[in-house]
């Protein structure tokens, strides 16, 4: 679970400062997909990057877990956070940002090496299963230029997911894919997010795959402007 409680976030601009993420409070459940909609400039990527221990807010708690097991990653120091980050939280950007001199499965083990002791346990049979689970199997000695668009987005979710994270975090993943491509990543996303028990929370601007999210949260200038229950859980 990752719950962001009363989080405020401001940028200084000239002689004031601009409120980007404004009392925000949600939470994204373990084993659910949480979307975060809304205009352009509106603070969605501001209020993952809080969530991703990349800016610290003025304001306001980032709770990863629950109960007294809940570590409040807004007030870690920065090595702290860092480390906490490669252990906890999986991370997918808007571009795959892969290597382009590795295979899909050597995108994997870096990270493995990046990971501390979790990191030691990333080993190539479970990297190898990670692209099976992503549908990559027959994939893995292919570098990021062999691959089509949404073969390199699966191969970042996979490289996201290679520690066994409590939180993934998801910048826009369809937003340079096709709608047929931009599906079946937000399914797949769903799918593993279900299966694994992870709290992902997903930003998006693309309502046509409402259809994977468990909830949805609009923002609009900063703020929780409604949240409603997402076609996945009305489904079930």
């Amino acid at each position: 679970m990752i719950t962001l409680d009363d989080v405020t976030l401001t940028f200084p601009d000239g002689d004031r400062r601009v409120t980007a993420v404004d009392h925000v409070t949600l939470t994204a459940p373990a084993g659910t997909v949480t979307g975060v909609t809304g205009p352009s400039g509106s603070g969605k990527s501001s209020l993952l990057a809080v969530a991703a221990t990349l800016i610290r807010p003025d304001a306001g708690r980032v709770l990863v877990g629950s109960g007294v097991d809940a570590v409040d990653v807004a007030v870690l120091p920065r090595d702290a956070a860092t480390a906490f980050r490669r252990e906890r939280i999986g991370i997918v950007f808007q571009q795959s940002n892969l290597l382009p001199s590795l295979t899909a499965r050597e995108q994997l083990l870096v990270m493995g090496h990046l990971g501390g002791a979790r990191g030691r346990r990333v080993t190539r049979e479970r990297t190898d299963g990670l692209l099976d689970a992503v549908g990559l199997g027959g994939h893995a000695d292919k570098r990021p230029a062999q691959l089509s668009g949404g073969q390199r987005q699966r191969v970042a979710i996979a490289r996201a997911l290679v520690h066994d994270p409590a939180v993934l975090l998801v910048d826009e993943p369809t937003s340079a894919l096709d709608q047929e491509r931009g599906g079946a990543v937000m399914d797949l996303i769903a799918r593993l997010t279900h299966e694994r028990g992870t709290a992902t929370l997903l930003v998006t601007h693309d309502l046509v795959h409402r259809g994977a999210l468990d909830a949805l949260v609009t923002v609009v200038d900063g703020r929780v402007a409604g949240s409603a229950a997402g076609a996945a859980s009305v489904a079930a």
